[in-house]
């Protein structure tokens, strides 16, 4: 029995009607890469990437990519309070001290659930007692795909009962958090587009309306 076309197919179909020839049906392929850059948070590369055509051939294109380690980016509520954890920082694109969501870089083979309680306990010292806090997966969202490899895992942390640690921040990193209404927090306009993620998912469950989520695992 035939596969039934889906609107997906027909979509890709219309599209390639419209082609320059570029075949977007398959798959370019890097064919070199230059280290451009390498710093303490990113390395920048130059690629030189080959497009395939509808003809057969190839087109050939240069791209900088930004490479930068994935991140997970948390709604944090404390559902026995409801209340939310928000933090203030410096960070370095819009050179100020703005308003966000717990957030940091994963370390290597790290799980997005380690990291998120790793960078939680260093930043403000909660930790989730036993069992007590649910995981639930929101988005895995480019920070920026036109430039950059970097990966956000925008997740929310549902904390039942938790204990209070001392903070590890690193030496450089200045880092103020709160626990907040639900109100307040909407009123702070964060900009950050992840953040934004987050709290319109939030939005969505406080207001009743029901959305496709993958709730991972208790920890």
């Amino acid at each position: 029995m035939p596969r039934k076309e889906s609107a997906v197919d027909r979509l890709e179909a219309v599209l390639q009607e419209d082609s320059d020839g570029i075949d977007m049906e398959h798959q370019p392929h890097i064919t070199s890469r230059v280290a451009q850059y390498s710093g303490a948070i990113f390395d920048v590369d130059e690629l030189t990437v080959a497009l395939p055509k509808t003809d057969g051939g190839e087109e050939s294109i240069t791209r900088q990519l930004v490479k930068h380690a994935p991140s997970v980016v948390m709604i944090v509520h404390d559902s026995k309070h409801d209340k939310y954890l928000v933090e203030r920082e410096y960070r370095v694109g819009c050179n100020g001290f703005v308003f966000g969501l717990p957030a940091g870089l994963m370390d290597g083979a790290e799980s997005v659930d380690a990291a998120a309680l790793r960078e939680l306990r260093e930043e403000t010292g909660i930790v989730p007692t036993q069992h007590a806090c649910t995981i639930t997966r929101i988005s895995d969202s480019y920070s920026s795909m036109g430039m950059s490899d970097e990966i956000s895992h925008v997740i929310s942390v549902e904390l039942h009962d938790w204990n209070i640690h001392e903070t590890h921040c690193d030496s450089d990193e200045h880092v103020q958090s709160a626990w907040i209404t639900w109100d307040t927090l909407k009123a702070l306009k964060i900009q950050s587009a992840t953040c934004v993620i987050a709290l319109q998912s939030e939005a969505l469950k406080r207001a009743g309306i029901p959305e496709e989520m993958n709730i991972r695992e208790n920890c």
